[in-house]
């Protein structure tokens, strides 16, 4: 297998930071099979999932759904790719069951509405 970062080495910030990332509404994100389970990469990723569930709830989510992990590639963040996030952006995602809105928790503004 070609080098990979490490699982553990992918989310690196406390689980307070999530209280400052940019949250986004978007219909729809029908292609769950990339979606990743936070616990693969975090030790106490139920910390993360509290605070995320606290802000996706705040922002009318209604609580069904499963909270989960999506990779952004550097690629497709043109404008990041000699930063921080040349290594990619892992966001924090639900989709809500009833209706299917995703809600989004990203460190950077995602480029879109």
């Amino acid at each position: 297998m070609a080098y990979t970062i490490p699982k553990k080495d992918v989310i690196k910030y406390g689980p307070e930071a999530l209280k400052i990332f940019h949250l986004t509404i978007y219909e729809w994100i029908d292609n769950l099979h990339f979606v990743m389970d936070p616990r693969e990469f975090l030790d106490n990723a139920a910390e993360y999932i509290a605070v995320a569930r606290e802000r996706f709830l705040q922002a009318s989510w209604e609580g069904d759904g499963d909270i989960g992990l999506i990779w952004i590639p550097p690629f497709m963040l043109q404008q990041y790719a000699n930063q921080d996030a040349a290594c990619g952006v892992m966001v924090w995602h639900v989709k809500q069951v009833e209706d299917g809105i995703s809600w989004l928790l990203s460190p950077i503004k995602l480029p879109f509405e």
